[in-house]
C-alpha cells in the first residue's frame, strides 16, 4: 500500500468523526494561542488530520490522491531507496512548515483556529510541478482551461499570497502559499538533479 493511501486513510479516520465531536476537533486543531501558552506543539502536525467540512476534506484528499504517488515515484527515481523517506518528509514537513507564519501572526489570539492538510497537499502539488512543469492541468476538466502546470502554480501562489493578505474568509491561505514554497525548496534540496531538468523543461516550453 502506498504512503499516499495510508495518509488519506489516517486523515479520513480522524476527520470524519471530528465533524461531530467538537472536543476532538478543538483538541487537535491548529490553535497558535494554545501552542504558545500551553506548549501543545503536537498541533503543528495534528491539525492536518482535521478538515472544516466534507468539501474541504474531499478536495484535499482528491488532489493528494492524484499527485501523491506520482511525486513519490519521482523522488524514488532521483534518490533510490531514500525516495520514499523524502516523499514522507515532503508531506510531514509541509504540514508543519506551512503554519509557522500563521503561528507567529496569531500566537496571541485566543480566537484563531485552523485545520486542514492544505499546506502539505500544496507541497506535494508543487513538488510534482517541479518534476514535470510542462504537464498540462485542466481546470474542471475543461479543454480550453488546460495550461502547463507551472502557469497554474504561479497563478496559485499569487492568489494565495493576495488572499492571505486580504483575509476575512476564514481559510488559511498563508498555509497554501508557504506549503507551496516548501514543496519547491524541499524538492530542489532533496533531488538537486531536478533543478537542471526543471529549467530544461521550462526552456522547451518557450514559444521561440
Amino acid at each position: 500500500m502506498s504512503i499516499t493511501i495510508l495518509i488519506i486513510a489516517a486523515t479520513l479516520i480522524v476527520s470524519i468523526p471530528a465533524f461531530n465531536r467538537p472536543e476532538l476537533f478543538y483538541k487537535l486543531d491548529f490553535a497558535p494561542y494554545a501552542v504558545e501558552r500551553n506548549k501543545e506543539w503536537y498541533r503543528f502536525l495534528s491539525h492536518s488530520l482535521l478538515h472544516a467540512d466534507w468539501w474541504h476534506l474531499l478536495i484535499n484528499m482528491f488532489v493528494l490522491f492524484i499527485f501523491g504517488d506520482v511525486t513519490q515515484a519521482y523522488f524514488e527515481a532521483y534518490a533510490g531507496a531514500k525516495g520514499t523517506f523524502y516523499y514522507l518528509l515532503l508531506y510531514v514537513g509541509g504540514v508543519g512548515f506551512a503554519v509557522i507564519p500563521t503561528f507567529k501572526k496569531h500566537k496571541d489570539d485566543p480566537h484563531y483556529h485552523s485545520v486542514g492538510a492544505s499546506g502539505a497537499v500544496s507541497a506535494v502539488l508543487f513538488s510534482s510541478v517541479i518534476f514535470q512543469p510542462g504537464t498540462e492541468l485542466c481546470l474542471y476538466g475543461l479543454p480550453f482551461l488546460c495550461f502547463p502546470g507551472i502557469l497554474w502554480a504561479i497563478a496559485y501562489l499569487v492568489y494565495s499570497y493576495y488572499k492571505g493578505k486580504q483575509g476575512g474568509d476564514h481559510i488559511n491561505h498563508d498555509a497554501h502559499f508557504w506549503g507551496a514554497i516548501y514543496g519547491v525548496l524541499f524538492t530542489f534540496l532533496a533531488a538537486p538533479e531536478s533543478i537542471g531538468s526543471f529549467f530544461g523543461q521550462l526552456w522547451r516550453l518557450l514559444p521561440f
